[in-house]
């Protein structure tokens, strides 16, 4: 359907505004830890949101071959700081359109985090052999 050529800027503005309305977590955090430069993401340009159930204690990246193509690594781990064992959806989103992801634990039996306990995982971005320009970490409990 297409719409009248006065009404398509209203119509995309308001779209943009429920996605954005969307998009945001009253319920999430940023940590400090997470804010800080990595060696291959240039300097303060890391935006973390975390749930209040988890805390990034480790998040690192580097090069190396995967798959046999040179490719950026982040390894993140995440500390289950709830009462309760948790599962997380971790997804890194970078600035040239590139995304990766994954749940935390991947597998076991139960696949949760214990209480208390750490969890790490690495995600590779294959191709990509520079430093990235912007990184978002996004961290929530799978039932978020």
């Amino acid at each position: 359907m297409k719409l009248p050529r006065s009404l398509s800027v209203p119509v995309m503005l308001i779209c943009a505004l429920a996605l954005a309305g969307c998009a945001s977590s009253s319920s999430m955090t940023t940590p400090a830890a997470a804010s800080s430069a990595l060696s291959c993401a240039e300097a303060g340009s890391i935006d973390a949101e975390v749930a209040p159930e988890a805390e990034v204690v480790g998040l690192d990246c580097y090069v190396k071959d995967y798959k046999g193509v040179p490719s950026l690594h982040f390894d993140v781990k995440v500390k289950n700081v709830s009462s309760a064992d948790q599962r997380y959806r971790v997804n890194l989103f970078l600035d040239n359109g590139k995304a990766v992801g994954g749940l935390l634990p991947p597998k076991g039996d139960p696949a949760v985090v214990k209480s208390g306990a750490e969890a790490h995982f690495t995600y590779p971005v294959k191709g990509m052999a520079e430093k990235a320009g912007n990184v978002t970490l996004l961290v929530k409990t799978v039932s978020q």
